[in-house]
C-alpha cells in the first residue's frame, strides 16, 4: 500500500499525470449548500410574528451564518427577518417591509409612550435599545442601519432618523432632560425638553456619538467618533468633538477611490 502511494506520488511530481486539486473543505459540499438554501428560503416564506411565522424563523435560521451575515434573510420575505431573540414589547409599533432586527434588540414602550415608526429596509442590529415615554415618539426612516448597542429614548419629544443614515455601535440619542433646580432631588424633577431630535438623510454617526435634546443634524452630515452634540449641525458639515465643532465640509473633500460602494 505504501509503495502504491509513493509510486502515485512520485509521477503527480514529476508531471506524468494529472491530477485535480481541490480545498478539503469544497469536497462534497455543493449539494449540501443547496439543499440548506432550498431550506432557509422555504421556511422564510412563512415568517412573521404569529406563533406559526415565528417557528418559521427559527427553522430558517438552522442553517443561516450569524449577525450581519443575516442581512439576506429579511429580502426573502416581505414582514423581513425578525429573530426570535429580539423583544417587540410596543403596543403603537408600525414596522416597514424587508426588515432586519437582530438577536436581542429591545423595542420599549414606557408608560404614555408614543408610535415608533419603522420604514423599509431598516437593518437593527443586536442588543440596540429603542424606546419611548411619555409622550415621546420615534420615527426612523427607510434604509437606516443601527449598528450594535445604540440607545435612543424619544421621551417627551420627538425624534426622527432620515434616510438612509447610519449609526454606528454605542450611539445614544436622548429627546429629553432632567430638571436640576437645587431645591429638590433630580429624581423628583419633571423632564422637558427643547423640541426633540432630528436627523437628516444620509448622514454618518460614528462610534459612541452622543446626540443631546434640541438638536437638528442636516442632510448627508459627518459626526467623529466619541462626539458629543449639543447644537445644530448643518447639511453635508463633518463635526467633532465634545461639544461637537464642525471641522470641515463634506463638499471639499475628494471622492474615495474604491471600485464598490459600500453597504452597512
Amino acid at each position: 500500500m505504501v509503495d502504491s502511494l509513493r509510486t502515485v506520488f512520485m509521477r503527480y511530481a514529476i508531471g506524468k499525470i494529472k491530477v485535480d486539486v481541490y480545498p478539503v473543505k469544497h469536497i462534497g459540499r455543493a449539494a449540501p449548500r443547496r439543499w440548506k438554501n432550498w431550506w432557509t428560503r422555504f421556511w422564510m416564506r412563512y415568517a412573521g410574528l404569529n406563533l406559526f411565522g415565528r417557528i418559521a424563523t427559527g427553522l430558517a435560521t438552522l442553517f443561516a451564518p450569524p449577525h450581519k451575515e443575516r442581512i439576506y434573510l429579511s429580502r426573502m420575505n416581505r414582514q423581513g427577518y425578525i429573530s426570535l431573540r429580539a423583544k417587540l414589547f410596543h403596543r403603537e409599533l408600525y414596522l416597514g417591509r424587508h426588515l432586519f432586527i437582530d438577536d436581542h434588540a429591545l423595542i420599549f414602550q414606557r408608560c404614555q409612550g408614543g408610535p415608533i415608526k419603522i420604514g423599509n429596509n431598516v437593518a437593527i442590529f443586536r442588543y440596540n435599545i429603542l424606546e419611548t415615554g411619555y409622550g415621546g415618539s420615534l420615527n426612523v426612516e427607510d434604509k437606516v442601519s443601527i449598528h450594535p448597542k445604540c440607545q435612543i429614548n424619544a421621551y417627551v419629544s420627538h425624534i426622527h432618523i432620515g434616510q438612509g443614515t447610519m449609526l454606528a455601535p454605542c450611539c445614544a440619542l436622548y429627546s429629553y432632560d432632567h430638571g436640576f433646580a437645587a431645591s429638590q432631588s433630580i429624581r423628583a424633577q419633571a423632564l422637558r425638553s427643547r423640541g426633540g431630535i432630528r436627523i437628516g438623510k444620509e448622514a454618518w454617526l460614528g462610534y459612541g456619538c452622543i446626540v443631546l435634546d434640541g438638536v437638528n443634524i442636516g442632510d448627508g452630515a459627518v459626526i467623529g467618533a466619541g462626539s458629543v452634540v449639543n447644537r445644530d449641525i448643518p447639511d453635508y458639515a463633518i463635526a467633532a468633538g465634545n461639544p461637537a465643532r464642525i471641522v470641515k465640509h463634506r463638499r471639499d473633500a475628494r471622492p474615495s477611490k474604491t471600485r464598490e460602494p459600500f453597504h452597512e
